[in-house]
């Protein structure tokens, strides 16, 4: 097993152990969106970047 995998493991335990097999699957979803919002939050700073260059593209093809 690789170190990386085993430390998974110690932490999947510990956290079962901590909240309990009910409580998993709700914090699991919750990572998940949490995940999810940061992902499309940071795409659409990646997209108004784009924006503000090809804005600046056509005042520069203006003058």
């Amino acid at each position: 097993m690789a170190p990386g995998i085993g430390s998974l493991l110690i932490i999947a335990v510990i956290a079962l152990l901590i909240f309990g097999p009910k409580k998993l699957p709700e914090i699991g979803k919750a990572f998940g969106s949490s995940l999810r919002e940061f992902k499309n939050a940071t795409k659409g700073l990646a997209d108004d970047d784009d924006d503000v260059k090809k804005i600046e593209d056509k005042k520069e093809e203006v003058r």
